[in-house]
Formats: structure tokens, sequence, C-alpha cells
């Protein structure tokens, strides 16, 4: 009995809505410590402490939204397909429609498409285009698939992704840092009352049973755990976007002598975010940047002229 690993790779969507569960349990859990527990209470002591605990929790709230805004746009928007029929032109149908080969103004070389053809979709394969074994459908200029946002990341959702990274590392490192000193002061207390690590143990789960203020340590060593493994991230993706690569790209990159596509970082950097900088930090693009730049669509990508397609 032969198994299709296909099928097998599909059932990870599953996987994906529990995810999407959890991110929202973590949220909530982050929330309730965060304004509800530590902060809320400090606004009705007056003073400095008033308008401290005011400040966070306006960040709070404006980091929140921009994390969920560019976090459902990851998950609602398509990444990018193919269209159907979809093949490559060719030299000679690229100058019979008045194409050239020649360096375009702004010195990089507008190639005609290239492509090769998908055995599973029965149709063309755009250049940077993957077939995803999750989503059974191949994605342009993929990245890869991530099951927190059961969805693949891909030419048209790129940019909210990185969003989503930057916005969630920004939340949890500003809540481990407020809940940092309640998680420090539940030590020290403990401390006082035994010195053993067995006995430590006991205190805590104990005090846990005890009181709601448990959420607050459970959600210190959380937000700490998803900065750290956020920031991995962020420095991958960030040296990925500098060089115009993704994710599996990476090993086809290292056996170039010059990547083709990397047209140097601030137009590489346009090529995921646009050109329009009011819009930079925001989940959207605006009608000129999808009209001008063919990358943000996925079906075209400028290349070096220093280098063989």
């Amino acid at each position: 009995m032969e198994i299709n690993v296909f099928k097998l790779c599909s059932g990870l969507r599953v996987l994906g809505y529990f995810m999407i569960l959890l991110v929202a349990a973590i949220i909530g859990v982050s929330y309730y410590a965060v304004v509800v527990l530590t902060c809320g209470p400090q606004l009705l002591r007056g003073g400095f402490h008033s308008f401290l605990s005011f400040f966070i929790i306006i960040i709070f709230h404006i980091l929140l939204i921009l994390l969920l805004w560019s976090y459902f746009r990851v998950v609602f928007k398509d990444p990018g397909s193919v269209p159907e029929n979809w093949r490559a032109v060719s030299a000679e149908e690229n100058l019979e429609v008045g194409g050239s080969l020649a360096a375009a103004d702004d010195g990089f070389e507008r190639r005609p498409r290239g492509g090769y053809y998908c055995l599973h979709c029965q149709n063309g394969k755009p250049p940077r285009c993957h077939h995803c074994s999750v989503c059974q459908r191949c994605v342009l200029k993929m990245d890869h698939h991530c099951i927190w946002v059961v969805n693949c990341v891909g030419a048209c959702n790129y940019k909210f992704f990185l969003l989503f990274l930057l916005y969630t590392f920004l939340e949890t490192t500003m809540d481990t840092i407020v809940l940092l000193p309640s998680f420090i002061n539940f030590f020290g207390e403990a401390k006082n009352h035994s010195s053993t690590p067995a006995n430590l143990a006991i205190i805590f789960v104990a005090f846990g049973k005890l009181s709601t203020k448990w959420i607050l340590y459970l959600d210190a060593v959380l937000n700490l755990a998803f900065a750290l493994s956020l920031l991995c991230f962020l420095v991958m993706h960030a040296s990925l976007l500098s060089s115009n690569t993704t994710s599996v790209e990476v090993h086809e990159k290292k056996g170039a002598v010059r990547w083709k596509y990397d047209l140097g970082r601030k137009k590489n950097f346009e090529q995921v975010f646009g050109t329009k900088k009011s819009l930079w930090f925001f989940p959207l693009f605006s009608e000129d940047d999808l009209d001008k730049i063919p990358a943000l669509r996925g079906l075209d990508f400028p290349t070096r002229s220093d280098v063989e397609a």
C-alpha cells in the first residue's frame, strides 16, 4: 500500500486551526495579565504610577491592533495563485509585443518570463513559484507554509507576515518588561522561605493554586520565550529581505556567484514593502505600487543585468 505524502502534509492544516486558537488564548492571557492585573490597578494610585500605566496600556493596545491587523491579513490574504493555463513568454513573443531585453531606466534588466511546469497542478510555474504540499497548490514567490496562520507566505502576503513578526516581537518584549518586576518579587519572597529548588517549586505550585497571580508568572515566561524566538526569526527574515531571497531559495542562492534577484538593499526592500513610506508599517499596499512593482503580484521579477537568467 503506497502512502501519499502530500495527503499527509495537507493534514497539517488541521493543526493550523488549533494554532489560531492558541494565538487567541495567548493574547487573552497576556491582556489579562498586563492590562487587568498589572496596569489597571495602578491607574487608581495617581501621580507618576498612573501616568506610566496609562502610557503602557495605550502602547499595548496600539501594538495589539497592529498585530491582529497584520495577523488576519496573513491568514486571509491569498499568498499568490498562478493564473489558470499560465505559460512562460518566449523572447520572440516578448519582442513582438514591444518588449525588450535592454536595461530599464532603473538599471535592472526586464527579462521575458520564464518558468517550469507543475505536474501536481497541471499548470505552468512562474519564476520563484513553488508547489506547497500542505495547501496542495502552487504559490507565487513562496517563502514557506506557516502553521501559525494556516496559510502559505508568498508574494502577496510576505509584507504582512513580516509586520506580524515585528509587532508580535514588540508586544511580547513589552509584556515581559512589564511583568518582570512581579516575577522577580515572587521568587525573592519565595527564596526567603526556602533555599532548596525542590521547596521553591512546591511553593510556586501551591501559590499558583491559591491565587490568580500565577498568571503573571506564567505569562512572563511565555512572553520571554516568544520574544527570544521571534527575535531569531526577525534577524533571519531581515537577512533574506536585504538580499531579496525566500526561505526556499537559500540553497539555490548559495550556489550562485551573484544572486540574480539581489537589486540592492533599497530596491529589495521596495520589492516587498512598496515605495510609499507612509504604508510601510501597515499591512496595506498603494494601488500605485501594485501597478508599478510587478514583484508585489508575484509573476514578474526584475533581475540584475550582470547575471544570466
